[in-house]
């Protein structure tokens, strides 16, 4: 009887639980229903051509179509591995990411602690304006800007170095400064935007903390740093889950509109890479394998700081 006991068990339990999903979505369908066609379009358009991927190990020919075409296994994949691109692509790619990490990640939230201490709403809103605007640039204007500016010959920084004495640099040109003209043009676009959660997460701080620290005799800069920082920990943990989730997917268009001949050296990036192989060289097997390869290591790299946190701060996306 036991044992017949303990082989319906699993049963019961998937019946009692579609069961109260069941109650659920009679009681709450108003719910269900406007939140559907946000799922909807997940799985159309995010899920379903997922399905696509099995070119990355198939040999794919247009004219026999993704079923039809030929399975060569992990050749892509050895293929990628053993090219002369790889470790550069690799370097350039992690070093773009860090760079920014190490850079973009903490202003925002300095710019907010900052923001937040502000006293003269005026003031206040026209900082926070100002910060705001060039996130609605396009990539294209910013990209303009950064090379208008940084002109050897009319651009402002190269002229202000001319009338010091110094001799002009050509910025875009030098793989050297690449990676810092990519890193700061970002966060100069990104930081006042970025700041907006963080500002919302210091707006949820219980201000009757910060009366108990006055009445300690807390300085300012000792209510930043006990009372803030703690009360946003949570939300800076859950973004750098989210960042470090991304590390390896530094994005196609900024740096294609950056890059040129004489900085490939230190611009070609992962996702520059699949663009020249799978559109310009029609090997779409191959960047399909490239681009796998990418989605599994932030897929990795997720999970992996996730459960990390999870285990040193009790906070984590699941």
């Amino acid at each position: 009887m036991e044992q017949a006991q303990l082989r319906h068990t699993p049963a019961l339990t998937v019946t009692k639980r579609r069961s109260a999903f069941v109650r659920a979505l009679r009681k709450h369908w108003q719910l269900y229903l406007l939140i559907a066609p946000v799922v909807v379009y997940f799985l159309v358009f995010h899920y379903w051509p997922m399905y696509g991927v099995q070119i990355a190990f198939k040999n794919f020919i247009a004219t026999k179509g993704i079923w039809g075409s030929p399975w060569v296994g992990f050749k892509h994949f050895e293929r990628f591995f053993e090219s002369y691109f790889f470790w550069r692509l690799i370097r350039n790619t992690l070093g773009i990411s860090l760079y920014e990490l190490a850079v973009g990640f903490p202003v925002p939230i300095i710019l907010a602690l900052m923001i937040n201490e502000v006293r003269l709403k005026g003031y206040r809103k026209f900082v926070q304006t100002v910060t705001y605007a060039p996130h609605f640039l396009s990539t294209v204007v910013v990209v303009g800007m950064v090379m208008m500016f940084l002109s050897p010959n009319s651009g402002l920084v190269n002229t202000a170095i001319k009338a010091l004495g110094g001799e002009p640099i050509p910025f875009m040109t030098q793989p050297e400064w690449f990676k810092t003209i990519y890193v700061f043009s970002g966060v100069w676009q990104q930081m006042g935007w970025s700041s907006i959660i963080y500002l919302a997460a210091l707006a949820g701080i219980d201000p009757q903390l910060h009366e108990a620290a006055r009445v300690d005799g807390a300085s300012r800069m000792q209510r930043i740093w006990h009372v803030n920082l703690p009360g946003i920990r949570p939300t800076i943990v859950i973004l750098l889950i989210l960042n470090i989730g991304t590390l390896m997917g530094v994005g196609f268009e900024k740096v294609f509109l950056m890059q040129n001949s004489l900085n490939n050296e230190s611009s070609d990036v992962i996702s520059t890479y699949v663009y020249r192989s799978g559109i310009l060289g029609a090997q779409y097997s191959f960047s399909a394998a490239v681009g796998l390869f990418n989605s599994l290591v932030n897929f990795i790299l997720l999970l992996t700081v996730n459960r990390i946190a999870k285990k040193v701060n009790q906070v984590s996306l699941w």
